[in-house]
């Protein structure tokens, strides 16, 4: 028992633990996007995986310029977007490509991209005017759920029917897709429901607050389009 102590190491705490910055997340989370393991990535992008684990893990990390762009280039994004310079600004602010190819995406399709869950836009018809606000959302029961509080846009819409609409564009190759959702929305109010609903949403809202309302969105009709590089 004497040597015990000096043999033993103590397990690491979450301060010993390196911290990832926003360049590091933005890699994971693209890398992820595309089904990409850590060693694929590093392939492509010429680079060994201990690098791009270093990299995705350490805020401190700053690779070169000519690393930014071989691993852009890997992603199928640009070194801006990846850096993080588009943060302030719309989406799909880069030029159209040389030959566009829009088409209807079908039912299956719809929701399978719903499904994945994110930020959207819920539109309202009010007494006073059409409105739009951005929701984080999930896919619940085959229904649009989401969180919120009184005197929100939101909660205009229970006992109304609405729109949703999520979409996702890639300004490095000038494509991407939406998908609309109408229906009727409703609070949920029975216990049991708001419990399952709270168990399987994906993430708590990002505006942060006391937002535990519930409302559903049913999914009585769903479109799609997709505009991909022809």
């Amino acid at each position: 028992m004497a040597g015990q102590g000096a043999s033993e190491q103590s397990p690491p705490t979450a301060a010993d633990r390196p911290s990832q910055g926003d360049l590091g997340r933005r890699i994971e989370r693209r890398r992820t996007e595309l089904g990409l393991t850590q060693e694929e990535l590093a392939f492509r992008a010429a680079m060994a995986p201990s690098y791009l684990a270093h990299l995705e893990k350490h805020s401190t990390a700053a690779p070169e310029a000519g690393t930014l762009l071989r691993l852009a280039g890997a992603l199928r994004t640009s070194p801006t977007e990846l850096g993080g310079g588009h943060v302030d600004l719309p989406p799909g602010i880069g030029h159209a490509a040389r030959a566009p190819r829009l088409s209807e995406l079908d039912e299956q399709e719809c929701r399978r991209l719903l499904s994945t869950h994110g930020v959207g836009r819920i539109a309202v018809s009010t007494e006073a005017a059409p409105l739009v606000v951005p929701v984080n959302y999930s896919v619940v029961d085959d229904a649009v759920v989401l969180r919120t509080q009184p005197g929100t846009v939101s909660l205009q819409a229970p006992g109304r029917e609405v729109a949703f609409e999520v979409d996702r564009v890639d300004d490095a190759l000038s494509q991407g897709w939406s998908v609309v959702v109408r229906g009727p929305a409703e609070v949920v109010t029975d216990p049991d429901g708001v419990r399952r609903l709270a168990e399987r949403a994906y993430s708590t809202p990002w505006a942060g607050g006391e937002r535990d309302v519930w409302v559903r969105i049913g999914i009585s009709a769903v479109t799609g389009r997709r505009i991909d590089v022809g």
